[in-house]
């Protein structure tokens, strides 16, 4: 993971080393942090299983189907498109006769949703293990599982046992049931023919943000504009710009990226399973954008929500209007809204908090 990922984390370590063990110990106990207070452990074989799948789809010519199912206790909802890979060359889909779309070599992650920054992420907050061999699309598989410290499945991997390719995934919930399910429906190991690049979208790729006036890049999630560094970072939080380096659910900033001359910032976290894109930018919610939305009270924040396949939820407040992208289940989406645009709730202000409370307890003549 980059430095800026969990930026402000080098400043603990003016910590005394005598008083170090303590320090953490603490932190596990009154301030929650996730990441830290949890002793994960992983089997090399299959991370290196994964690790090698986010190159193989890079490297593997493919053409074929794909699926994304989202679903509840209710409902399922999925989409499908025909893809292809050149190496090289990018990914182009076809979603009916008349929509076509191009994802650059840079996005081919997508095909897994690995990156080495998640990828990590998933290691810290989960143990990934071996499941037995199994079988997708007709193919030969062998099986990764991501798995909560209870001991039960959080996320499900068939990678191809010939080509590394991750075949389908699968985002399960509590209760043992897939809430987000992607792969392929079929597939041939085939270079397909170069095609010109098109991009998906209205004005050459940009659909609106809804109930703003910004942009947002075709396919919700590719990656857009020049990536913000730090000390970009730092400028945007002195200006006011409500970027946390973690959400809700253990959602860690990962990656960061804005249109050159300026536009919406477009934020990228993940545990390592849930993917969630935030955009933010300056100005005020117009909600005659947002008629047939679901309005809803969060945590005292409004929230507009919408979407079955993918999950969208808006809100707005201090100066900026945040819009979340998921394929995440709904309720991701309006936790993430229902946080922002409030600024992060640091680290260490709640470690003493924590502290106080504890000194209380311990002192009643206080």
């Amino acid at each position: 993971m980059s430095a800026w990922a969990v930026l402000g984390r080098g400043r603990r370590r003016s910590v005394l080393a005598c008083g170090l063990a303590g320090a953490l110990a603490l932190a596990a106990a009154l301030a929650g942090e996730p990441a830290a207070a949890r002793d994960v452990r992983s089997d090399p074989r299959a991370v290196a299983l994964l690790r090698a799948a986010a190159d193989a789809a890079s490297r593997v010519p493919y053409q074929g189907r794909r699926f994304l199912t989202t679903a509840s206790r209710s409902r399922s909802t999925t989409s499908r498109v025909s893809v292809s890979h050149v190496p090289g060359d990018g990914i182009r889909y076809r979603a009916g006769a008349a929509r076509r779309g191009y994802r650059p070599e840079s996005a081919a992650g997508d095909t897994t949703g690995f990156t080495p920054e998640t990828l990590d992420l998933l290691t810290r907050n989960y143990s990934v293990v071996r499941a037995e061999d199994s079988a997708a699309c007709g193919r030969r598989a062998r099986v990764v599982e991501a798995r909560r410290a209870d001991g039960s499945p959080a996320g499900r991997f068939w990678i191809d046992a010939e080509t590394g390719l991750m075949l389908h995934r699968e985002l399960i919930d509590a209760t043992g049931h897939a809430v987000v399910s992607t792969g392929f429906s079929e597939i041939s190991f085939t270079e397909p023919a170069p095609e010109p690049a098109v991009l998906d979208g209205p004005r050459n790729g940009l659909a609106r943000l809804p109930g703003t006036g910004g942009d947002l890049p075709a396919g919700g999630t590719a990656l857009w504009g020049d990536e913000l560094d730090g000390a970009d970072l730092d400028e945007l939080r002195g200006l006011g710009w409500p970027v946390p380096a973690d959400l809700p659910g253990r959602l860690t900033l990962h990656d960061a990226r804005r249109p050159a001359g300026g536009g919406p910032v477009h934020l990228s976290y993940s545990d390592g399973l849930a993917a969630v894109s935030v955009f933010v930018q300056p100005g005020t919610l117009d909600e005659r954008g947002l008629a047939g939305w679901k309005k809803i009270v969060k945590r005292g924040r409004t929230v507009y929500r919408a979407g079955s396949l993918r999950h969208w939820a808006v809100s707005a407040g201090d100066g900026y209007v945040v819009t979340v992208l998921t394929d995440a289940p709904r309720s991701t989406a309006e936790a993430v809204a229902a946080h922002l645009p409030r600024e992060a709730d640091p680290f260490w202000p709640r470690l003493s908090r924590g502290a106080r409370r504890l000194a209380a307890a311990v002192n009643p003549f206080d």
